[in-house]
Protein backbone atom coordinates (compact mmCIF):
# COMPACT_ATOMS: atom_id res chain seq x y z
CA UNK A 1 0.00 0.00 0.00
CA UNK A 2 3.02 2.25 -0.04
CA UNK A 3 2.86 5.43 2.03
CA UNK A 4 -0.62 4.89 3.42
CA UNK A 5 -1.73 7.63 5.79
CA UNK A 6 -2.71 6.40 9.23
CA UNK A 7 -5.97 7.44 10.85
CA UNK A 8 -4.16 9.21 13.69
CA UNK A 9 -2.00 11.24 11.29
CA UNK A 10 -5.06 12.16 9.22
CA UNK A 11 -6.71 13.71 12.28
CA UNK A 12 -3.57 15.71 13.05
CA UNK A 13 -3.44 17.02 9.47
CA UNK A 14 -7.10 18.03 9.62
CA UNK A 15 -6.49 19.94 12.83
CA UNK A 16 -3.41 21.73 11.51
CA UNK A 17 -5.01 22.73 8.20
CA UNK A 18 -8.44 23.84 9.45
CA UNK A 19 -7.91 25.02 12.99
CA UNK A 20 -10.41 26.26 15.58
CA UNK A 21 -14.13 26.09 14.97
CA UNK A 22 -13.67 24.92 11.36
CA UNK A 23 -11.84 21.84 12.62
CA UNK A 24 -14.52 21.21 15.25
CA UNK A 25 -17.24 21.34 12.58
CA UNK A 26 -15.35 19.17 10.09
CA UNK A 27 -14.50 16.40 12.54
CA UNK A 28 -17.73 16.34 14.54
CA UNK A 29 -18.64 13.04 12.84
CA UNK A 30 -15.16 11.73 13.68
CA UNK A 31 -16.03 12.09 17.35
CA UNK A 32 -18.83 9.59 16.78
CA UNK A 33 -16.32 7.22 15.21
CA UNK A 34 -13.91 7.52 18.15
CA UNK A 35 -16.69 7.08 20.67
CA UNK A 36 -18.01 3.96 18.94
CA UNK A 37 -14.62 2.32 18.29
CA UNK A 38 -13.30 -0.31 20.67
CA UNK A 39 -9.62 -0.98 21.33
CA UNK A 40 -9.41 -4.05 19.09
CA UNK A 41 -10.98 -2.20 16.16
CA UNK A 42 -8.81 0.88 16.60
CA UNK A 43 -5.62 -1.20 16.59
CA UNK A 44 -6.74 -3.38 13.70
CA UNK A 45 -4.65 -3.23 10.54
CA UNK A 46 -6.06 -2.04 7.24
CA UNK A 47 -8.04 -4.74 5.43
CA UNK A 48 -5.46 -5.03 2.65
CA UNK A 49 -2.68 -5.55 5.20
CA UNK A 50 -4.39 -8.29 7.22
CA UNK A 51 -2.97 -11.80 7.09
CA UNK A 52 -5.35 -14.69 6.49
CA UNK A 53 -5.23 -15.54 10.19
CA UNK A 54 -5.65 -11.90 11.18
CA UNK A 55 -8.71 -11.51 8.97
CA UNK A 56 -10.22 -14.69 10.40
CA UNK A 57 -9.82 -13.23 13.90
CA UNK A 58 -11.51 -10.01 12.82
CA UNK A 59 -14.46 -11.85 11.29
CA UNK A 60 -14.98 -13.96 14.42
CA UNK A 61 -14.77 -10.83 16.59
CA UNK A 62 -17.39 -9.06 14.48
CA UNK A 63 -19.69 -12.08 14.67
CA UNK A 64 -19.34 -12.10 18.45
CA UNK A 65 -20.02 -8.35 18.65
CA UNK A 66 -23.19 -8.75 16.56
CA UNK A 67 -24.39 -11.54 18.84
CA UNK A 68 -23.66 -9.38 21.89
CA UNK A 69 -25.13 -6.11 20.60
CA UNK A 70 -28.09 -7.41 18.58
CA UNK A 71 -28.73 -10.93 19.87
CA UNK A 72 -28.33 -12.35 16.37
CA UNK A 73 -26.15 -15.22 15.20
CA UNK A 74 -24.54 -14.23 11.89
CA UNK A 75 -21.88 -15.57 9.57
CA UNK A 76 -19.42 -13.01 8.19
CA UNK A 77 -17.10 -14.06 5.36
CA UNK A 78 -14.85 -12.33 2.86
CA UNK A 79 -15.61 -13.29 -0.76
CA UNK A 80 -12.92 -11.97 -3.08
CA UNK A 81 -13.25 -10.66 -6.66
CA UNK A 82 -13.60 -13.37 -9.28
CA UNK A 83 -11.01 -13.56 -12.08
CA UNK A 84 -12.00 -12.10 -15.46
CA UNK A 85 -15.07 -10.38 -14.02
CA UNK A 86 -15.99 -6.71 -14.24
CA UNK A 87 -19.46 -6.09 -12.86
CA UNK A 88 -21.89 -3.71 -14.52
CA UNK A 89 -25.50 -2.74 -14.01
CA UNK A 90 -28.16 -1.41 -16.38
CA UNK A 91 -31.65 -0.11 -15.76
CA UNK A 92 -34.55 0.17 -18.20
CA UNK A 93 -36.31 3.44 -17.36
CA UNK A 94 -39.18 2.59 -19.70
CA UNK A 95 -40.45 -0.16 -17.42
CA UNK A 96 -39.49 1.12 -13.94
CA UNK A 97 -42.76 2.05 -12.19
CA UNK A 98 -41.32 3.78 -9.10
CA UNK A 99 -42.62 1.17 -6.66
CA UNK A 100 -39.41 1.32 -4.58
CA UNK A 101 -39.33 -2.47 -4.14
CA UNK A 102 -35.63 -2.27 -5.00
CA UNK A 103 -34.97 0.21 -2.18
CA UNK A 104 -36.94 -1.92 0.27
CA UNK A 105 -34.97 -5.03 -0.69
CA UNK A 106 -31.71 -3.12 -0.30
CA UNK A 107 -32.83 -1.93 3.14
CA UNK A 108 -33.38 -5.47 4.42
CA UNK A 109 -30.58 -7.25 2.55
CA UNK A 110 -27.94 -4.83 3.77
CA UNK A 111 -28.97 -4.55 7.42
CA UNK A 112 -29.80 -0.85 7.37
CA UNK A 113 -30.94 1.16 10.36
CA UNK A 114 -34.69 0.58 10.75
CA UNK A 115 -35.32 3.90 12.50
CA UNK A 116 -34.21 5.98 9.52
CA UNK A 117 -35.41 3.46 6.91
CA UNK A 118 -32.09 3.90 5.15
CA UNK A 119 -31.34 2.41 1.73
CA UNK A 120 -28.52 2.71 -0.79
CA UNK A 121 -31.12 3.41 -3.50
CA UNK A 122 -33.02 6.65 -4.09
CA UNK A 123 -35.87 6.49 -6.60
CA UNK A 124 -36.38 9.86 -8.26
CA UNK A 125 -39.73 10.77 -9.75
CA UNK A 126 -38.90 12.66 -12.93
CA UNK A 127 -41.06 14.71 -15.30
CA UNK A 128 -41.23 13.19 -18.75
CA UNK A 129 -39.13 15.13 -21.22
CA UNK A 130 -36.43 16.19 -18.75
CA UNK A 131 -33.24 14.53 -17.53
CA UNK A 132 -32.40 17.07 -14.83
CA UNK A 133 -31.77 15.00 -11.70
CA UNK A 134 -31.92 18.11 -9.55
CA UNK A 135 -35.62 18.40 -10.41
CA UNK A 136 -36.36 14.81 -9.45
CA UNK A 137 -38.26 14.10 -6.24
CA UNK A 138 -37.40 11.20 -3.96
CA UNK A 139 -40.13 12.01 -1.41
CA UNK A 140 -43.20 11.35 -3.59
CA UNK A 141 -46.11 9.78 -1.73
CA UNK A 142 -48.86 8.78 -4.13
CA UNK A 143 -49.92 5.93 -6.36
CA UNK A 144 -47.36 5.01 -9.01
CA UNK A 145 -46.73 5.27 -11.84
CA UNK A 146 -48.12 8.80 -11.96
CA UNK A 147 -49.23 10.40 -15.25
CA UNK A 148 -46.52 12.42 -16.97
CA UNK A 149 -43.78 10.94 -14.80
CA UNK A 150 -41.01 8.38 -15.11
CA UNK A 151 -38.78 6.95 -12.40
CA UNK A 152 -35.01 6.88 -12.06
CA UNK A 153 -33.46 4.77 -9.28
CA UNK A 154 -30.02 6.12 -8.34
CA UNK A 155 -27.38 4.30 -6.29
CA UNK A 156 -23.61 3.98 -6.31
CA UNK A 157 -22.47 4.12 -9.91
CA UNK A 158 -19.28 2.10 -9.19
CA UNK A 159 -17.26 4.63 -11.17
CA UNK A 160 -14.15 3.70 -13.10
CA UNK A 161 -12.69 6.98 -11.82
CA UNK A 162 -14.34 7.33 -8.40
CA UNK A 163 -13.84 10.80 -6.86
CA UNK A 164 -14.80 9.40 -3.45
CA UNK A 165 -11.67 7.23 -3.46
CA UNK A 166 -9.40 10.13 -4.37
CA UNK A 167 -10.43 12.29 -1.40
CA UNK A 168 -10.30 9.71 1.40
CA UNK A 169 -7.45 10.79 3.71
CA UNK A 170 -6.87 7.29 5.13
CA UNK A 171 -7.56 5.04 2.09
CA UNK A 172 -10.61 3.52 3.74
CA UNK A 173 -12.31 3.22 0.35
CA UNK A 174 -10.96 1.83 -2.93
CA UNK A 175 -11.94 0.13 -6.19
CA UNK A 176 -11.63 -3.66 -6.25
CA UNK A 177 -10.45 -5.76 -9.21
CA UNK A 178 -14.05 -6.48 -10.29
CA UNK A 179 -14.87 -2.76 -10.41
CA UNK A 180 -16.77 -2.56 -7.12
CA UNK A 181 -15.89 0.42 -4.93
CA UNK A 182 -15.80 -0.76 -1.31
CA UNK A 183 -15.33 0.66 2.18
CA UNK A 184 -13.37 -0.80 5.08
CA UNK A 185 -15.82 0.22 7.80
CA UNK A 186 -13.26 -0.56 10.49
CA UNK A 187 -10.84 1.92 8.92
CA UNK A 188 -13.20 4.78 8.01
CA UNK A 189 -12.82 7.81 10.32
CA UNK A 190 -16.15 9.39 9.38
CA UNK A 191 -14.77 12.62 7.91
CA UNK A 192 -17.39 12.45 5.11
CA UNK A 193 -15.01 13.76 2.44
CA UNK A 194 -16.14 10.90 0.21
CA UNK A 195 -19.79 11.74 0.81
CA UNK A 196 -19.15 15.32 -0.30
CA UNK A 197 -17.13 14.23 -3.34
CA UNK A 198 -19.74 11.81 -4.70
CA UNK A 199 -21.78 13.57 -7.42
CA UNK A 200 -24.54 10.94 -7.16
CA UNK A 201 -25.40 11.31 -3.47
CA UNK A 202 -24.64 7.61 -3.10
CA UNK A 203 -22.98 7.51 0.32
CA UNK A 204 -24.63 7.50 3.73
CA UNK A 205 -23.29 8.41 7.16
CA UNK A 206 -24.24 6.50 10.30
CA UNK A 207 -24.88 9.21 12.87
CA UNK A 208 -26.17 6.66 15.36
CA UNK A 209 -25.72 2.99 16.09
CA UNK A 210 -28.03 1.14 13.69
CA UNK A 211 -31.27 -0.15 15.22
CA UNK A 212 -32.21 -3.57 13.84
CA UNK A 213 -34.36 -6.19 15.60
CA UNK A 214 -32.54 -9.50 15.98
CA UNK A 215 -35.15 -11.38 13.94
CA UNK A 216 -34.76 -8.92 11.04
CA UNK A 217 -30.98 -9.09 10.70
CA UNK A 218 -29.79 -10.79 7.52
CA UNK A 219 -27.25 -13.33 8.84
CA UNK A 220 -25.63 -13.84 5.42
CA UNK A 221 -22.92 -11.19 5.62
CA UNK A 222 -19.51 -10.16 4.29
CA UNK A 223 -16.82 -7.87 5.68
CA UNK A 224 -16.91 -5.37 2.80
CA UNK A 225 -20.65 -5.41 2.21
CA UNK A 226 -23.69 -5.95 4.41
CA UNK A 227 -22.38 -6.60 7.91
CA UNK A 228 -23.88 -4.22 10.45
CA UNK A 229 -21.91 -1.02 10.14
CA UNK A 230 -20.79 0.80 13.29
CA UNK A 231 -21.76 4.30 14.30
CA UNK A 232 -19.64 7.08 12.83
CA UNK A 233 -18.75 5.64 9.41
CA UNK A 234 -19.80 6.20 5.81
CA UNK A 235 -21.39 3.33 3.89
CA UNK A 236 -22.52 2.67 0.32
CA UNK A 237 -23.85 0.20 -2.25
CA UNK A 238 -21.41 -2.58 -3.13
CA UNK A 239 -23.42 -4.44 -5.80
CA UNK A 240 -24.33 -6.99 -3.08
CA UNK A 241 -20.85 -8.49 -3.42
CA UNK A 242 -21.68 -11.10 -0.78
CA UNK A 243 -24.15 -12.43 -3.35
CA UNK A 244 -22.74 -11.49 -6.74
CA UNK A 245 -19.24 -12.81 -6.11
CA UNK A 246 -20.85 -16.16 -5.43
CA UNK A 247 -22.94 -16.29 -8.60
CA UNK A 248 -26.17 -14.78 -7.31
CA UNK A 249 -27.91 -11.57 -8.34
CA UNK A 250 -28.23 -8.32 -6.36
CA UNK A 251 -31.19 -8.21 -4.00
CA UNK A 252 -32.60 -5.09 -5.70
CA UNK A 253 -32.70 -6.88 -9.05
CA UNK A 254 -34.50 -9.90 -7.65
CA UNK A 255 -37.08 -7.63 -6.00
CA UNK A 256 -37.93 -5.64 -9.15
CA UNK A 257 -41.45 -6.66 -10.31
CA UNK A 258 -41.06 -5.34 -13.87
CA UNK A 259 -37.65 -6.72 -14.89
CA UNK A 260 -36.20 -3.22 -15.22
CA UNK A 261 -32.77 -4.23 -13.89
CA UNK A 262 -29.94 -6.03 -15.68
CA UNK A 263 -26.71 -7.12 -13.98
CA UNK A 264 -23.72 -9.08 -15.20
CA UNK A 265 -20.12 -9.39 -16.24
CA UNK A 266 -19.01 -6.71 -18.68
CA UNK A 267 -16.20 -8.99 -19.90
CA UNK A 268 -18.58 -11.80 -20.90
CA UNK A 269 -19.75 -11.24 -24.49
CA UNK A 270 -22.68 -13.59 -23.88
CA UNK A 271 -23.97 -11.78 -20.80
CA UNK A 272 -27.29 -9.97 -20.78
CA UNK A 273 -25.69 -6.68 -19.86
CA UNK A 274 -23.37 -6.87 -22.87
CA UNK A 275 -26.45 -7.40 -25.04
CA UNK A 276 -28.01 -4.27 -23.56
CA UNK A 277 -24.87 -2.22 -24.19
CA UNK A 278 -24.72 -3.45 -27.79
CA UNK A 279 -28.39 -3.05 -28.64
CA UNK A 280 -29.75 -0.16 -26.58
CA UNK A 281 -28.96 3.53 -26.53
CA UNK A 282 -27.50 3.61 -23.05
CA UNK A 283 -26.35 6.66 -21.13
CA UNK A 284 -24.68 7.37 -17.80
CA UNK A 285 -25.43 10.06 -15.27
CA UNK A 286 -23.33 13.23 -15.31
CA UNK A 287 -21.10 11.95 -18.12
CA UNK A 288 -19.38 15.33 -18.32
CA UNK A 289 -17.66 14.70 -14.97
CA UNK A 290 -15.51 11.90 -16.38
CA UNK A 291 -16.27 9.45 -13.56
CA UNK A 292 -17.10 6.70 -16.11
CA UNK A 293 -19.89 4.93 -14.21
CA UNK A 294 -20.51 1.20 -14.55
CA UNK A 295 -24.22 1.85 -14.03
CA UNK A 296 -26.09 2.42 -17.29
CA UNK A 297 -29.59 3.66 -18.09
CA UNK A 298 -31.69 3.21 -21.20
CA UNK A 299 -35.20 3.57 -22.60
CA UNK A 300 -36.93 1.06 -24.86
CA UNK A 301 -37.46 3.69 -27.56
Amino acid sequence: MGSRVTRRRALRVLGASLGGSAFAYAVAPVAAFVQATNKEEFLQQHYRELTEAGLADVLRRLEAETARDYGADVSIRDPRPLPDVQFGYALNLSVCIGCRKCAEACHHENNHDRRTNNSYIRVLEMTQGTMDMEQGRADYDHAVPAPGKYYMPVQCQQCENPPCVDVCPVQATWKEDDGVVVVDYNWCIGCRYCEAACPYHARRFNWHKPEIPADEINPDQAYLSNRVRPQGVVEKCHFCLHRTREGRLPACLEACPTGARVFGNLLDPESEIRWVLANKRVFVLKEELGTNPRFFYFFDT
